[in-house]
């Protein structure tokens, strides 16, 4: 059974870094990409950064230039920097997951729990 562990985020202080790390574990499945979304209050979840196991990284535009995504294709873990952080930052984050299960190979896509990150002094 895959599981997804996320950890990172709470309080940062204005123009401050966001770290964020995501791990999953399991077996039977291949994972090809792992990324971030992020969620915040009364909207839908929105895209913010994701890499291939091939180290092939996407930005939205919020995140674009001040964004670091890296992928360790062993441990099936990805780490995520975002500067200068904002305000309007602050939201719920998400590690995404996407993998093929071995069996049937048919698609496989995971969620963390999601984490709090507030921009505050």
């Amino acid at each position: 059974q895959a599981q997804v562990a996320e950890s990172g985020g709470g309080l940062v202080q204005p123009g401050g870094s966001l770290k964020l790390s995501c791990a999953v574990s399991g077996s039977g499945f291949k994972v090809y990409g792992m990324g971030w979304y992020r969620q915040f209050p009364g909207k839908q979840r929105e895209f913010v950064a994701d890499i291939s196991n091939s180290g092939r990284t996407m930005y939205s535009d919020s995140a674009k230039g001040r964004s670091t995504l890296t992928i360790d294709v062993d441990r099936n873990t990805i780490s995520f920097q975002m500067n200068n952080m904002m305000p309007e930052d602050s939201a719920v984050y998400f590690c995404n997951v996407q993998a093929v299960i071995h069996s049937n190979i048919t698609y496989l896509e995971l969620w963390g729990q999601g984490t709090l990150v507030t921009i505050s002094s």
